[in-house]
């Protein structure tokens, strides 16, 4: 037994080839459009491969290079993928004696736990060597500086990215700061007690020793206060006898440098000093065997501060007669007597294949080397995302605002209408005329029905999607139900939790989905009950051109009693009024115009090109981050700024247009006052023009709606196919449980004695087994479908679609279990 420490392994288990292919094939297809998970098949046999090495049992000094070239590898993984793919990694506690296991979704978690564990190799490394010699007490020294070097390296490196991912959670225990600070100190004052032992073998001066001493006990004490003045749960996760053995570790080297100095003294003929430091060193060694006869301390330690203990008082003995007899010197107290320098032999030494990951790899082939980035992919999605982000906010919602804001003050102004019955006494006016026909055209009663009925399809689709999703989660649940009823029949436990616990992530997809249909039945409601307003409104666009006009009120012979004929200052009102129009419109276009090429110039636009050459030209092994391309997405984003000045600078000519407009109309309408025909055949244009705009507004809300209910549809599928795939994986759980039980049954069967007719029971024990494998065969999912691809809303392939899936009126048919009870609310 040793009278050192040595960092016990994090136990870890291996993760599955499946679920590693799984992880990264789920994360190449949901962020790369233009690579395919196959090219990169033999990477992810290299990541198994070294993991398995790196975890298994046995120490031997190979495994540091295992380790190490482990850990380069995960460090270049890491410039490439994010933190969170959704792969688990589970360590065990390396104290606890209770079986305590983390399991997290973090790659900087399996980075930390390796470089533990190469520190945990290193000290056991250096406590398996003989100390004996001065070539054993050499490499003890050197392991225990790698050990405190790769705490180190753990500690600055390594750890912050683990911190930051996991946010406001707490991050395992033995990964906090202090934790691993405190074993750092530890296996640094191991390190410095090998150069002191060195030392007393080779004979030094005391004086020197002492020195040495002294500075062990230094780090004794660094290691134990870090401990104490830690967090709560550091001083819980760090073992009750490791603090016991450092403070008597502390207290011994505090009282070996006071006797060594006290030797000096005694050969510097400094007999009071001698005695103090010999009485401080009593003490000192008095209170560390104190704490080791309470501890559960390994033995060695135990030995040798009670052999100090007894040399002392040996030592003290003699001086105390000498001083008395001889010297006559006067005893200092020992706060007054110089204290002992500190002489420091060791460091924290990172290993260099830590420093510098890519050295250690050399040109062997590297995992994920021929992907692209994360950082790099996420800088083109921020990018794509500021990018529409700047067109819809400051480009197309900012024309359709200017465009409501002309629209409103013209119909609040009855233009053009007041302007066109004064024009055209009779018939319609040639604007009027194009928009009815455009209506006409495109059978606008017609269309808005066919748009409604497909909404209708498309909400019927969707929800028979999710409730597919669901029906799934419920037969999932269903199974797993009867599995655990099997198992309580047998006085066993299911491990792993329920399915309404399991499902807990997909269930609450499931509502938001959910709620995103009820918000959109609300604005379909909404735009039904406009529909419903305006329907005959907009229905008399499409009449006859003759019955329109019939319909619209005759100005050209008066109706009233006192209407005269226009006057001269009104037409001149009403050209001025008419340029204003002509100018507004052409603003209009030209707004539209900017819109359109802003639209096209986004379509055709294009950084991932720009963004992976930068990338390129990064050190291979930097960690890119989406920071780093900030500039140059600036640069790209500034050649829009044209587009939003040119429609800032139409929003300020429109806004004094329509000033000019206002007070023109009010000019125009104090000239013409008391005319009531006029006014009656102004009321029924401008009810056509709103019609027009109605019309426009609905469907331009159908086409949204459309556009909604389609995308909604492409993202339930991929939802339905995650189901399907959770319950697949939760089945395959079942029939590996099932065949346990199954095989412990058999056992049982083997050992109980056998019944008058044993062919009758195997036959049924077989016949059981067959049924209940079955059972999970049958249920296995069915192939995923092809995803729905809807043609556009015009064309005149929606008549020969398959009618949609029948709505299911009230509450659905569904198996009554905790996972449903936790979505419906039972």
């Amino acid at each position: 037994m040793s009278n050192h420490l040595a960092i016990p392994t994090k136990e870890t288990s291996s993760v599955p080839l499946k679920s590693l292919r799984n992880a990264i094939a789920a994360y190449i297809q949901n962020n790369y459009n233009d690579t395919h998970p196959d090219e990169f098949e033999s990477d992810i046999k290299l990541w198994d491969n070294l993991r398995e090495a790196c975890i298994s049992e046995g120490m031997h000094v190979s495994k540091i290079q295992t380790a190490i070239r482990y850990h380069a590898h995960l460090t270049f993984v890491l410039t490439k993928i994010p933190i969170d793919i959704d792969l688990e990694f589970s360590y065990a506690s390396a104290f606890k004696t209770s079986s305590s296991w983390t399991t997290l979704s973090n790659l900087s978690y399996e980075r930390a736990a390796i470089l533990f564990n190469l520190a945990a190799l290193y000290s056991q490394l250096a406590l398996a060597e003989d100390r004996t010699h001065a070539d054993g007490i050499k490499r003890a020294s050197g392991f225990y500086q790698n050990a405190a070097g790769t705490l180190s390296y753990l500690i600055s490196t390594a750890l912050p990215p683990l911190l930051q991912s996991r946010g406001e959670k707490a991050s395992p225990e033995e990964l906090s700061e202090e934790f691993l600070r405190g074993l750092e100190c530890l296996m640094l004052a191991q390190a410095q007690e090998c150069a002191w032992q060195r030392a007393v073998i080779d004979r030094l001066k005391n004086g020197t020793i002492a020195k040495l001493s002294s500075k062990v006990a230094s780090y004794y004490r660094m290691c134990a206060n870090t401990i104490r003045e830690g967090p709560g749960f550091v001083k819980q996760a760090f073992p009750q006898e490791w603090l016991a053995h450092v403070e008597i570790k502390q207290l011994h080297f505090e009282a070996a440098a006071q006797y060594r100095k006290s030797i000096d003294d005694l050969e510097a003929n400094k007999y009071g000093h001698e005695l103090a430091r010999l009485l401080e060193a009593k003490s000192l060694a008095k209170r560390g065997y104190d704490i080791a006869r309470k501890s559960y301390v390994a033995k060695p330690v135990i030995n040798d501060i009670k052999s100090l203990l007894d040399m002392v008082e040996t030592n003290i003995n003699r001086a105390e007669r000498d001083n008395d007899l001889i010297y006559h010197q006067l005893v200092p107290p020992i706060a007054t007597i110089p204290a002992i320098q500190e002489a420091q032999m060791v460091q924290s030494a990172v290993p260099a294949g830590l420093k510098d990951p890519k050295a250690i790899l050399g040109h062997e082939p590297v995992i994920f080397g021929e992907l692209v980035g994360w950082g790099a992919r996420v800088a083109v999605d921020i990018y794509r995302d500021r990018r529409e982000s700047w067109l819809k906010e400051d480009v197309l919602d900012r024309v359709s605002a200017l465009d409501l804001i002309l629209d409103g003050t013209l119909q609040e102004l009855s233009l053009p209408a007041s302007l066109d019955a004064l024009d055209r006494p009779v018939g319609l006016p040639p604007s009027l005329l194009r928009k009815i026909e455009e209506v006409r055209i495109e059978d606008g009663p017609s269309r808005i029905d066919g748009s409604f009925e497909n909404v209708d399809l498309l909400v019927d689709r969707n929800k028979a999607v999710l409730d597919e999703a669901m029906d799934i989660l419920d037969q999932e649940a269903s199974e797993d139900e009867g599995l655990r009823k099997t198992y309580a029949s047998r006085q066993q436990n299911l491990e792993r939790p329920p399915s309404y616990k399991a499902n807990i992530d997909l269930s609450g997809r499931e509502a938001r989905y959910r709620h995103m249909l009820e918000q959109a039945a609300a604005s379909d409601e909404t735009i039904r009950t406009k529909w419903s307003e305006w329907e005959e409104a907009i229905t008399r666009l499409t009449w006859d051109e003759s019955k329109i006009e019939a319909w619209v009120p005759s100005s050209t012979v008066p109706t009233r009693k006192g209407s005269s004929p226009v006057n001269s200052s009104t037409l001149t009102f009403a050209r001025e009024l008419r340029t204003l129009l002509d100018a507004l419109e052409d603003n209009r276009q030209a707004r539209s115009q900017l819109a359109s090429r802003a639209q096209r110039l986004v379509d055709a636009d294009d950084i991932r090109p720009r963004i992976m050459k930068e990338a390129a030209g990064f050190e291979r092994w930097t960690s890119v981050e989406p920071a780093m391309f900030e500039d140059t997405l600036d640069e790209e984003l500034s050649k829009f700024d044209t587009f939003k000045d040119g429609i800032e600078e139409g929003a300020t000519v429109q806004n004094e247009l329509l000033e000019q407009l206002k007070s023109k109309h009010e000019q125009f309408l104090q000239s013409r006052r008391g005319d009531q025909s006029i006014k009656e055949r102004e009321r029924a244009l401008q009810s056509l023009d709103l019609a027009y705009h109605k019309y426009r507004e609905i469907t331009r809300n159908l086409d949204e709606g459309l556009k909604f209910y389609n995308d909604l549809h492409s993202i339930l599928h991929k939802f339905r196919h995650a189901c399907k795939e959770w319950a697949r994986l939760r089945r395959d759980e079942s029939r590996q449980l099932a065949q346990s039980l199954q095989s412990r049954d058999t056992d049982e069967d083997a050992l109980t004695p056998k019944a008058s007719t044993p062919s009758l029971r195997r036959s049924q024990s077989q016949s059981d087994s067959t049924a209940s494998e079955q059972h999970f065969i049958d249920v296995a999912p069915p192939v995923l479908k092809t995803p729905l691809t809807l043609p556009p809303p015009s064309s005149d392939e929606w008549e020969t679609l398959p009618p949609p899936t029948p709505r299911r009126s009230g509450t659905r048919n569904k198996l009554f279990t905790p996972a449903r009870a936790s979505r419906d609310g039972v």
